[in-house]
């Protein structure tokens, strides 16, 4: 189930170094029911590296992709507002650009419950999702949204192509390229599938924006890879793909998103990043020095606080059960003793329990029914979004816990 990485999993360099480690952890997005509490819970370590050669960043283990995300995989992503919202506006900026009309056909990896499609099957555009959980899966397909229930991978696409002659207009990934075991055999997918004139659009976090703003609970097991533009910009030019265009976007705490093609048309957004990444030297391990000392400070910051507040007898309760919270409460050891539940928006985590602290996680109407004094919010991410959805909460005097970058009672 768990492997350790030999080589970068973009060009095989051997001399990985590490940034940091934070310990074994559970295995995020890993829900259980009350009968599964007890039974034993898979963990595996989770450490921070840095190609010399690429400058890719990525983690040391491996999680098998079928323990990960084919076992009540608990993310749709149409439960946030703020994400369709997000996406719905990507997609009909690519129909305006492209032309897009009854002919052309968009084809999704990882396209979960098919969030991002269905504004193109509006529109009267073919679409194609791919993606390995069945539920949200089966949620697209009940949609209208024609949706493969498997993994993407270069063998796939030679088969959509040779057998059914699928080529796409437009290729779409969408925070999934973090998520690859085998890097190569995605991207090389990708190039398959691309009609000569094509354009593949991926979105993923900017490890710039994540070294910058402290975003270390971005890091866990389903997310392998942390990128940089240098590193993408190699990446795709070994398999005959450019990266043409690329805008900055402030989803999920800073991301890209990243226009590739066939053919070298490289535009001034590019250049440029790729500049401003030489000058800051992302290239070098001496760019991440600090990066492990602002992550144990804030653990310590955040653990302190909390004591303080539990010293003075106040409650608190977490909200959002999202992936990155495994890492934020594994590493700064938050548990029972610090919250008595977590929430969240989710129907399909309600009821169940978080990994390795157990809590349990409740709709968020308990919080009227069993109010806290705080609301730490897990999501930070969303956390806008998420104190506005709890004005009564803070109209009635409770207040907001955000961790990250700093923490902060607002």
């Amino acid at each position: 189930m768990i492997s350790v990485i030999e080589g970068c999993l973009s060009c095989g360099c051997t001399q990985l170094q590490e940034i940091m480690s934070f310990g074994e952890t559970a295995l995020a997005d890993r829900l259980m029911t009350a009968a599964q509490v007890n039974e034993p819970e898979p963990k595996a370590p989770l450490d921070l590296m840095f190609c010399p050669e690429c400058a890719l960043v990525q983690i040391h283990h491996t999680v098998d992709p079928e323990v990960l995300f084919c076992n009540n995989y608990p993310y749709y992503s149409s439960v946030s507002p703020s994400l369709m919202r997000h996406f719905r506006a990507s997609a009909e900026d690519i129909m305006r650009s492209r032309q897009l009309g009854p002919d052309s056909l968009v084809v999704e990896a990882a396209s979960n419950d098919g969030y991002m499609l269905k504004p193109f099957l509006e529109a009267g555009i073919q679409v194609l999702g791919i993606d390995p959980a069945d539920g949200p899966a089966a949620a697209a397909v009940k949609s209208g949204v024609r949706t493969l229930n498997t993994f993407f991978s270069l063998e796939l696409a030679r088969t959509l192509a040779d057998s059914e002659h699928v080529a796409a207009d437009v290729f779409l990934a969408n925070n999934v390229l973090a998520h690859v075991p085998d890097l190569n055999n995605f991207v090389e997918g990708i190039r398959t599938l691309l009609k000569p004139d094509g354009v593949a659009v991926l979105e993923c976090p900017y490890l710039l924006d994540l070294i910058a703003h402290n975003e270390f609970d971005t890091i866990y097991h389903q997310h392998l890879c942390y990128f940089s533009a240098t590193a993408l910009d190699r990446l795709f030019r070994c398999h005959g793909l450019f990266l043409n265009d690329v805008a900055r976007v402030a989803i999920h705490g800073g991301s890209l998103r990243l226009f590739v093609g066939r053919t070298e048309q490289v535009g001034s957004s590019v250049r440029e990043m790729l500049a401003d990444e030489r000058e800051a030297g992302v290239g070098t391990f001496a760019y991440y020095a600090d990066f492990a000392g602002k992550v144990r400070r804030l653990r310590e910051r955040l653990t302190a606080m909390l004591a303080d507040l539990k010293a003075q007898g106040h409650r608190i309760v977490g909200y959002g059960a999202a992936a990155k919270a495994n890492t934020l409460m594994a590493y700064c050891g938050i548990g029972p003793a610090q919250l008595d539940y977590l929430v969240d928006l989710n129907p399909n985590k309600q009821g169940l329990f978080y990994s390795g602290n157990h809590l349990p996680i409740h709709p968020p109407s308990r919080l009227a029914a069993d109010p806290p004094d705080y609301l730490l919010i897990l999501a930070w991410n969303f956390a806008s979004e998420i104190m506005q959805q709890q004005s009564a909460f803070r109209a009635a005097g409770g207040k907001f816990i955000v961790p990250v970058p700093e923490p902060v009672i607002l």
